[in-house]
């Protein structure tokens, strides 16, 4: 007999079963553990709501990870499954069997249920149990409230049907449901609802945050203090705020949203796109970070002299992995403060970014010496900035020397250019030349992008210069 015999055994008797729903309802009772996972794809797939219902009320492990099984959202199993909550939640004793305390709607837990499905005979019970039943496995007295678990992307201006059904049954249960969502997206949905949504979700067990909404920066106040609640974030995504009206601006929305950040104790990455309210004011955040950070994105902002002073300072860049100011212009920036933001985070960094940055010759060669004490750097883009043919050998040459360093981008040196502007073909083939010969020269095996616009991704819709 071979290993998978078992297991398609267990799938024929749950088949079986379930072609007398009624005895099956009647038999969960006595039903081996090992039937139930099997039982209940099979009522999944055939959509036997009522068995569903009497499966959830006899659950025999901790998590039910319903999401595992569904591709898209499917409103009619999530009401059988939550009618069978339903009675679990109004019976004083449980049933002796039922160990139910977590239902989790993400996408996760499918090794769980391959693994009694056959699909992955090497998955042990043990290991598996442990995985789907993590989150509620700290929950073990009977009174403590049932938790839901599920992903949040608003990004509709109305919620759809499975949500709406969700959320009002959560509602109509409180506080005997926690709702726990550990990604929370907000894309341009409306602020009502927003607020809505935030009221019933454990905001503790956010760890992972992004908005992306064109608010006016009194929005963004009026909703930071929810943000301050997110105590285990560990990464926060915020880009398109409105730019304010002269009327608009006020020092204490500025406070309001900086003095969160000393809540977030676990907050890790951070990555804020278009943030214009921190011009002359990062340092306000940055003396409110509370832990060093991993990864860091300002882009598409202006930062005074004074911002990149503080960054270069601060002691939570101090152990950055990847640092992104792209779009942050520092054409007339004093010439010694990028240096130093290098110097501060040489030795741990692993990606950098500084497209679009207005970056000249005069620039990069003040960072060279840094840049070559990236040992661990891996990559590196320069994207959207002017420079010529020999800073760019510099760089080649001072950079040659570090170990991981496997994805550069570079923009077109500006000896392909005209005095007018105007792209010349012949040009940029005799640079792409010279950069050849000067790969060669150093003796490395190693790859250039040479990009002509400075867009987000290695594409076919942009034209790309490849150097080996």
């Amino acid at each position: 007999m071979s290993v998978r015999d078992p297991l398609r055994l267990l799938n024929l008797a749950g088949k079986s079963l379930l072609t007398y729903e009624a005895l099956a309802i009647s038999a969960l009772e006595h039903l081996p553990i090992e039937l139930f996972p099997p039982l209940f794809m099979e009522a999944f797939c055939g959509r036997h709501r009522k068995t569903l219902k009497a499966l959830v009320q006899a659950w025999p492990f901790v998590c039910l990870p319903l999401g595992g099984l569904m591709q898209t959202p499917h409103l009619g199993t999530l009401q059988a499954v939550l009618d069978g909550l339903d009675v679990l939640l109004t019976q004083k004793d449980h049933p002796r069997k039922c160990k139910l305390r977590v239902l989790d709607l993400r996408n996760t837990g499918q090794d769980f249920w391959r693994m009694w499905s056959g699909s992955s005979v090497h998955v042990s019970s043990s290991s598996s149990m442990a995985s789907v039943a993590e989150d509620g496995s700290r929950i073990e007295k009977p009174l403590a409230p049932f938790e839901v678990f599920t992903e949040l992307h608003l990004k509709e201006r109305t919620m759809n049907e499975f949500l709406t059904y969700l959320l009002k049954w959560v509602e109509q249960r409180d506080p005997f449901i926690h709702l726990c969502c550990k990604k929370l997206k907000i894309v341009s949905f409306p602020m009502d609802n927003i607020m809505k949504v935030l009221s019933m979700v454990r905001l503790d067990c956010i760890q992972e945050l992004h908005v992306n909404c064109t608010w006016h920066l009194s929005t963004l106040a009026m909703i930071a203090p929810l943000l301050g609640q997110m105590s285990n974030v560990q990464k926060l995504f915020v880009s398109h705020i409105h730019l304010p009206d002269p009327e608009e601006w006020n020092e204490q929305h500025i406070v309001k949203i900086t003095s969160q950040f000393l809540r977030l104790h676990h907050l890790q990455d951070l990555y804020l796109e278009s943030p214009f309210y921190l011009e002359g004011c990062l340092d306000q955040m940055l003396g409110c970070l509370m832990n060093p950070l991993d990864n860091l994105s300002i882009t598409h902002c202006l930062l005074a002299d004074s911002d990149l002073t503080h960054l270069s300072q601060s002691l939570n860049i101090s152990q950055l992995k990847s640092l992104n100011l792209s779009g942050v212009t520092m054409t007339y920036s004093s010439p010694e403060l990028l240096p130093a933001l290098m110097e501060k985070v040489s030795a741990t960094l692993q990606e950098l970014y500084l497209e679009q940055c207005g970056i000249r010759d005069s620039h990069l060669e003040a960072i060279l010496p840094a840049l070559s004490h990236c040992f661990q750097l891996t990559s590196f883009s320069l994207r959207g900035n002017l420079l010529s043919m020999p800073i760019m050998e510099k760089m080649l040459r001072h950079t040659s020397e570090l170990p991981s360093l496997s994805r550069e981008l570079y923009p077109i040196p500006q000896e392909s250019f005209s005095s007018q502007g105007i792209f010349q073909p012949g040009r940029l083939a005799q640079c792409q030349t010279e950069l050849l010969e000067i790969l060669k020269d150093l003796g490395r095996p190693r790859t250039i992008w040479i990009c002509f616009t400075p867009c987000g991704f290695i594409c076919c819709n942009c034209p790309w210069i490849v150097v080996v």
